[in-house]
This record gives structure tokens, C-alpha cells and sequence, in this order.
């Protein structure tokens, strides 16, 4: 559906981005965040589906930095890999690749931020620092939890989530309490991903219905989530 586009970050930095086009005007833009996975088959996919319900959407190739073309599949090996080059990268250097989509995207609409795992602390930052109008992050662990959002975010973690246990979520909650908190029951880490063998297919769908209904309501000026809809625990 989509396919990849060059972009340059105000440090002159090129890289690339997968874009996708909504199939008829769109009704805003989201940014989707990478895990320590690159913009692989799966998050091409994420993007894919975000594309299908209106939006533009895009994913930067955050691993450009360190080299083009970098896919990881997630084996034990493959994940260690991503987490060095997760590691080489600063922060700021980032977040210009980030600012960047943001500016591409940005004639479609609104436009919100969608993170997964380590693109999900991304999500949490661009909300602080970038002009974006909602953020979602699911499963991710921010650094700085001192830094405050300048717009809604919802977050989405599974109860059996052993990278970010239940006392780290509650620390960030404590920081932003006016975030959207979902806790999925028995759901781990990476429970969107259905190319892993943590995925739950019932926690993801849930959350998905919960990010749409959130990014309607945030970009489009839609009906907000339902009223059968709680942020207690699932």
C-alpha cells in the first residue's frame, strides 16, 4: 500500500520513511514509531493499517542513522542487535527524525504519534516536545517521566509484561495522571506484534478499537470512545 519517501532532518541528516496515503482525503496523520526492530514487515503493516482507516501515515527508518535498510526479525540475537543500535543513537538526534515525519505529514491534518516498545517511549517524548495533537504508547517506558505532555496520551500495557512491571507503569501514571491508562490481564510484552509469540490477539484487538476510537476523537473531531468503555483494568 505504501512505500518508502527520503526525508531531511533540520541536522541535514537523510533517511528513510515508509508513507502511506489514506484511499480518500485523509482525515489527519500518524506517526508510527519502530520498535528496536527497524521499520520491518510488521510495522510497515501498522502503518499499512493506520493508512486504511483515513490517515496518512508514516514510519520513519529511526535506524538510518547508523545504517540503511536495517530489518530485524525477533529472535533472541536479532533483539540484542536492535538494542545496540537503539543504543548508538542520542535522543535529540531522534527526535529530529521524528520532527521530521511530523512536517511531511502534518498538510494532512492533525497529526498524532503511535509507538511501540521503544518507538512507544519516542511517542511519550514527541508528546512533550513536538507539535502533535494526541499520542498513543504502547508498551513503552520513558526515560524521563519529568517531562510533561503538551497534549492527550493513551497508553496500553499487558499485566505480564516482565520488561515493564506493574510498579513502573504505576510511576508513570503517578507522573501523568491525566493519561489514558489500559491494562490488558495476562497480556506481555510486544502483545500487538503478531509476528511474536507474545502476541494476543483479543488484547491487540482491543487496543486497536481504543487507539482508533482515540485518534478519531483527537484528529477528526469524531465520536470519542464509548460510553461501555472504561480505563480500568481489562
Amino acid at each position: 500500500m505504501g512505500d518508502f519517501t527520503t526525508l531531511m532532518a533540520r541536522d541535514g541528516h537523510e533517511f528513510q520513511a515508509y508513507l502511506a496515503a489514506p484511499p480518500g482525503r485523509p482525515r489527519g496523520a500518524v506517526v508510527v514509531l519502530q520498535e528496536i526492530f527497524g521499520v520491518n514487515q510488521h510495522i510497515r503493516s501498522v502503518t499499512d493499517g493506520f493508512a486504511a482507516e483515513g490517515y496518512t501515515a508514516i514510519a520513519p527508518a529511526l535506524f538510518d542513522r547508523i545504517r540503511r535498510g536495517i530489518e530485524l526479525g525477533y529472535s533472541g540475537p536479532e533483539a540484542d542487535e536492535g538494542r545496540g543500535y537503539r543504543q548508538q543513537l542520542e535522543p535529540e538526534q531522534t527526535m529530529k527524525d521524528v520532527a521530521a515525519a511530523v512536517a511531511v505529514v502534518k498538510h494532512s491534518g492533525r497529526v498524532a504519534t503511535v509507538g511501540y516498545c521503544w518507538g512507544g517511549a519516542l511517542s511519550y517524548r514527541a508528546a512533550c516536545e513536538l507539535p502533535v495533537a494526541a499520542a498513543v504508547v504502547y508498551y513503552g517506558s520513558p526515560k524521563d517521566a519529568a517531562k510533561k505532555p503538551k497534549c492527550p496520551v493513551m497508553y496500553h500495557f499487558g499485566s505480564a509484561d516482565k520488561s515493564i512491571p506493574p510498579e513502573e507503569v504505576e510511576r508513570l501514571r503517578a507522573a501523568h495522571p491525566q493519561g489514558i491508562f489500559y491494562i490488558y490481564d495476562g497480556a506481555g510484552h510486544g502483545f500487538n506484534c503478531d509476528v511474536r509469540p507474545s502476541y494476543d490477539a483479543a488484547a491487540a484487538a482491543l487496543a486497536r478499537r481504543r487507539t482508533l476510537d482515540f485518534l478519531a476523537s483527537r484528529l477528526t473531531g469524531g465520536n470519542r470512545a464509548r460510553e461501555d468503555d472504561s480505563q480500568e483494568n481489562e
